[in-house]
């Protein structure tokens, strides 16, 4: 009888779209994080979680966002700080970058079927150098968490009494930052830093190693160890993800400054002004660490931040949002439609056409996604408009950032944004496949008619 149900549950399995299997995996990752969250041992003592509560942060750290429905300083032990870091290096790395290794660790064979579910975790568009890729993934995070833990543990003994409290607040930190999951043990996030510029420094180049994608890493790497011996082109993915993302990051370190000068900045000194309007504009990538009250700020500054958290990282990073590249086609392709072209040349390169309509069908997704979930929340909840609409934003681009709304809110407004930050983590083409099911070919066409549009 075992085997009779062994053998209907491998069938079932086989049954299921590489996609859904992705989901499955991140799914049980979830059940048990919350499992894990849930235990005794992760909590400070007379301290208890409920179910629908470890759920939320558990998927919050899954999806490395960073949005907490209970204090986490508060709440968790030593262990729960272990506990929560480990699932925040699960979620950031990907469940398949973590198999891969396991895979090779025990030997077993990473064939067809396995190079298909890392290509669509890592959100890929061919199958070649994909061990490579996921190997590169792990070697470099854990590099980089390991850099920043000497950095930072060394530099918080001016903070902390002992080594281990500096220890342990620079490894979490390291992990929080690099993996953009926003998760603090502060109390504060990063106010207590406010006027640190060293701390906030160190803190910037994880936020951006870990959000501007792994591809861009990995080339970067190899023009480094390259030496010369041969000429090296960055490719265009590298090319326009690098431009786009630095250009949004100076672009909202300027708009912070323009909009907040006259308001939040003043009586501040001008490093002052320009490290807040830096650090915020950095973490809206989708980091979620703030070193303020982001409710402090200006209306019109509260929308820019959401629009950016939408956007939010680079393809094939740790972060969410409709992605940086997807940004850049939309803004390319207004651009030179506005020039009467009818491709999008870039770098002496053309953006291949099949990747416009993608960028567009991912942005009215996300558009249509986050709509209906504002809508939702406004109905269920009785927050004002713009806090929902920038936690909205924030789940989605699994940032982390709130104006202090989400331990109110309700049970089903918790499920909406543990929805959004599961879509955030796994990507609108893996949510949109995997409601289509197996891609199905062509078998004939109609005659083509044009419509009027616009």
């Amino acid at each position: 009888m075992t085997i009779l149900l062994e053998k209907k549950r491998k069938k079932n399995l086989l049954k299921l779209t590489s996609v859904q299997l992705i989901v499955v995996y991140y799914l049980s990752a979830i059940l048990f994080s919350t499992l894990l969250l849930i235990l005794p041992i992760a909590h400070k003592p007379g301290v208890s979680l409920s179910f629908i509560d470890a759920l939320f942060t558990a998927v919050s750290a899954i999806s490395v966002t960073g949005l907490t429905v209970v204090p986490i300083v508060e709440t968790f032990s030593v262990t729960g700080y272990f506990f929560l870091m480990f699932v925040m290096q699960f979620g950031g790395i990907g469940i398949m970058t973590l198999g891969t290794f396991i895979w090779l660790i025990i030997g077993k064979k990473i064939g067809f079927k396995e190079r298909l579910l890392i290509r669509i975790d890592h959100n890929q568009s061919t199958f070649s150098g994909l061990v490579y890729l996921a190997k590169q993934i792990l070697y470099l995070i854990l590099v980089i968490e390991a850099l920043g833990t000497v950095i930072l543990s060394t530099y918080f003994l001016k903070y902390y009494s002992t080594w281990q409290e500096a220890f342990l607040h620079g490894l979490f930190v390291s992990i929080s930052a690099t993996t953009n999951a926003g998760f603090d043990i502060t109390g504060a996030s990063f106010a207590p830093f406010a006027q640190d510029y060293f701390v906030q420094f160190i803190t910037i180049i994880l936020i951006i190693l870990g959000a501007i994608g792994f591809p861009v890493l990995i080339e970067v790497k190899h023009y480094l160890t390259h030496k010369g011996k041969y000429p090296f082109h960055f490719s265009l993915f590298t090319k326009i993800t690098a431009t786009t993302f630095f250009a949004l990051v100076i672009f909202g370190t300027l708009i912070f400054l323009l909009l907040e000068w006259n308001h939040f900045f003043i009586g501040k000194k001008w490093h002052e002004a320009f490290f807040f309007s830096l650090f915020q504009s950095v973490t809206t990538r989708s980091a979620g660490l703030s070193t303020m009250d982001i409710s402090q700020f200006t209306e019109p500054t509260i929308l820019i931040m959401s629009i950016f958290m939408f956007i939010g990282a680079s393809p094939s990073s740790v972060g969410g949002g409709i992605r940086t590249t997807t940004f850049a086609i939309m803004c390319l392709s207004i651009v030179f439609y506005a020039k009467g072209r009818n491709t999008i040349k870039v770098f002496n390169r053309e953006i291949d056409p099949l990747d416009i309509t993608k960028a567009y069908v991912v942005i009215t997704t996300a558009i249509i996604l986050c709509g209906t979930s504002i809508t939702i929340l406004s109905y269920l909840e009785s927050f004002p408009i713009l806090p929902i609409i920038f936690e909205v934003a924030s789940a989605f681009g699994t940032c982390g950032l709130s104006m202090g709304i989400t331990p109110d809110l309700s049970s089903l407004g918790k499920l909406v944004i543990i929805g959004l930050m599961f879509v955030g983590r796994i990507g609108i083409f893996s949510f949109l496949f995997l409601i289509r099911g197996q891609e199905k070919e062509e078998k004939y066409h109609f005659p083509k008619e044009k419509i009027i549009i616009g």
